[in-house]
């Protein structure tokens, strides 16, 4: 069982930044890790993931504006937001990938106009 936390979500205007941050339960090394978001009446939605090589996977119209990276010694995977929009309104959930998908409980980010 790995169990995944989120951090770093909150209120920001448009324009800003956030950063999330994602803390795996046990080693990350072998897992394949990765940001989806959930909008209020949308389906949930791939943002970015990171394999263990470190190859990274952007959702086309992100991959400008955010940045995926992990650490694997903190058990950690990151998302740097940058240039917020209205639209990027969401529950952010880290997930990993090792043998079955693990899911973490979200983190809210609202980017005010």
């Amino acid at each position: 069982q790995v169990e995944l936390v989120e951090s770093g979500g909150g209120l920001v205007q448009a324009g800003g930044s956030l950063r999330l941050s994602c803390t795996a339960s046990t080693n990350t090394d072998n897992m394949a890790l990765g940001w989806y978001r959930q909008a209020p009446g949308k389906r949930r939605e791939l943002v970015a993931n990171i394999l263990a090589i470190g190859s990274t996977n952007y959702r086309e119209s992100l991959k400008e504006r955010f940045i995926i990276s992990r650490d694997d010694a903190k058990r950690a995977v990151y998302l740097q937001m940058n240039s917020l929009k209205p639209e990027d309104t969401a529950v952010y959930f880290c997930n990993a990938i090792f043998g079955r998908t693990y899911w973490g409980q979200g983190t809210q980010v609202t980017v005010s106009s």
